[in-house]
């Protein structure tokens, strides 16, 4: 086995901080845009705010990402795995049953208003902020609704088809007002957050949902 030099084993302590380093400053970079593109929008963001939210030069933020909506499409990507992919996990992770499927999906989207409340609000502001614009935001916020809507369009029809949830609703209609009930409330606890209480405004759109799409049972 080969004996490792003074100086080789400088230079590997040396590449190992760098990395350290670099992921420390992209990580504050992308906490700060999050925060500032959620409170005052991606128009009113700009590379010069979040390099100092972050306590970073504007050079840190050009070297590590190159544009503001580079920048945007990175903490996106977060915002996939988070309110996106695990969804999906949970779902999955609760077996065949249509509601208890749909129960999950409700459940783990009401944590997520407790714990990434600014990844949530961002999927749903810039996705109204980016409806107009075309381009990779739009693209990539589009791929995440399609995601999403066909999951619980495909729980809806299941769910259907076994006679555990309503049918005198389209199974797209109906989808489309579960995804619109879970934004809207998010949103209004965005407006009102000072006199709005999280557990209990998710708690509410959990009860308000299941008693809307699965039939009651006997």
């Amino acid at each position: 086995m080969p004996i490792a030099t003074p100086a080789a084993t400088k230079k590997k302590r040396e590449v190992k901080q760098n990395a350290e380093r670099r992921e420390a400053s992209i990580e504050l970079l992308l906490s700060a845009a999050l925060r500032l593109f959620v409170s005052q929008g991606y128009r009113s963001t700009n590379l010069e705010q979040i390099s100092s939210a972050a306590q970073l030069t504007k050079g840190a933020v050009y070297f590590y990402f190159g544009s503001k909506e580079a920048v945007l499409l990175a903490v996106l990507n977060r915002v996939r795995e988070i309110v996106v992919d695990r969804a999906v996990e949970a779902v999955a992770a609760v077996g065949d049953d249509p509601v208890q499927r749909l129960v999950a999906y409700i459940h783990y989207q009401a944590q997520l208003g407790i714990t990434y409340r600014d990844e949530v609000l961002l999927l749903i502001l810039m996705s109204l902020e980016f409806k107009e614009r075309p381009g990779p935001v739009n693209d990539f916020i589009a791929a995440l609704h399609r995601r999403q809507r066909k999951l619980i369009e495909s729980l809806v029809a299941d769910g259907q088809r076994s006679g555990s949830m309503r049918t005198d609703v389209p199974a797209r209609e109906l989808a489309a007002i579960v995804l619109a009930a879970h934004d809207g409330t998010f949103l209004e606890w965005f407006r009102r957050s000072a006199s709005l209480r999280g557990r209990e405004l998710t708690r509410a759109l959990r009860v308000v949902l299941l008693g809307g799409a699965a039939l009651p049972t006997r």
